[in-house]
């Protein structure tokens, strides 16, 4: 039997966020028993963790989809090291630097607990940059939207990779964020323009900087409570509409409403001479459940 840990991500409170399946002691795991128990929990992504492959390091991790895997993501990140952190602490504040080996690359990441309030934050392993794809014309009918809804101000449909790819798509307002949803035959035609299988939709906020959603339901995910690798690769979208200047500068946001499942994520970018130079994002998790789970047969 493997042991696990669930957690929800990007939250203080439990049953909102995104939830996370951590199994632990997973070295003898082939890739296609990984797969198996993605999809046995069937949640956005499951982490996978191992021996490190250097000892300075934590971990070895692998990350996910119940269809695939992928390189890196942001939620799986946050809540195994706020998960392992806290394994290896007393109990009390603490704060504690460690670095996951991910297929991506090395990640560093801090977690401290205050108050009883546990959070992580990692630096992105790699910097957001613009890809092959190109935006189809019927976006706006694959998301059940009207032209004149999306864009708004110099914010304009995008295309940017950091490990994994999105669309990312800049709708007017609250309103028309809330309306969208996946619309076929139009978003398969907009996924294989795009050369992507996820849209990452965002808005100004009113209770913080900027609302998202993220649709990716070819990848077994009709909709993600919170997206960190996506709201790190967002730096790229930014830096396109003219939002950031040099320095480093901060963004609170919510994602997972319209779900109920509301998550806060926050996003620190570095900018020097007009070019990105680090991604770092913040964020709680919390623990919710333990157990065992039967070995796939290979």
């Amino acid at each position: 039997m493997l042991e696990f840990r669930t957690l929800d991500v990007f939250t203080t409170q439990a049953f909102t966020g995104n939830p996370l399946a951590v199994v632990l002691g997973a070295d003898g795991l082939t890739t296609a028993q990984m797969q198996t128990v993605a999809r046995e929990f069937n949640l956005s992504e499951t982490i996978f963790v191992m021996a490190p492959r250097d000892a300075a390091h934590r971990a070895r991790v692998r990350i996910f989809f119940p269809t695939a895997e992928i390189p890196f993501a942001g939620h799986p990140t946050i809540g195994c090291a706020v998960l392992l952190a806290g394994m290896d602490a007393e109990s009390g504040d603490f704060e504690r630097h460690l670095v996951l080996e991910e297929e991506a690359g090395l990640v560093p990441v801090t977690v401290w607990r205050r108050g009883g309030v546990t959070e992580a934050e990692f630096t992105a392993p790699v910097l957001p940059h613009g890809t092959e794809g190109r935006v189809d014309g019927s976006l706006a009918e694959a998301l059940g939207l009207t032209p004149e809804e999306i864009g708004f101000g110099a914010h304009r449909p995008g295309i940017w990779q950091g490990g994994p790819r999105f669309l990312y798509v800049p709708v007017a307002s609250l309103a028309a964020l809330a309306r969208a949803r996946v619309m076929q035959p139009h978003w398969d035609a907009v996924m294989a323009a795009a050369r992507v299988d996820s849209a990452y939709l965002y808005t100004s906020g009113a209770d913080c900087d900027v609302r998202a959603r993220m649709f990716s339901p070819t990848a077994g995910i009709p909709e993600d409570p919170a997206t960190g690798s996506a709201t790190a690769i967002l730096a790229a979208q930014l830096m396109a509409s003219g939002v950031l200047s040099d320095g480093a500068t901060r963004f609170h946001l919510r994602q997972g409403v319209e779900m109920g499942r509301a998550s806060d994520l926050f996003m620190t970018v570095d900018v020097a001479g007009g070019a990105l130079r680090a991604v770092r994002i913040r964020g709680a998790a919390v623990a919710i459940s333990e157990g065992r789970i039967t070995i796939p047969q290979p």
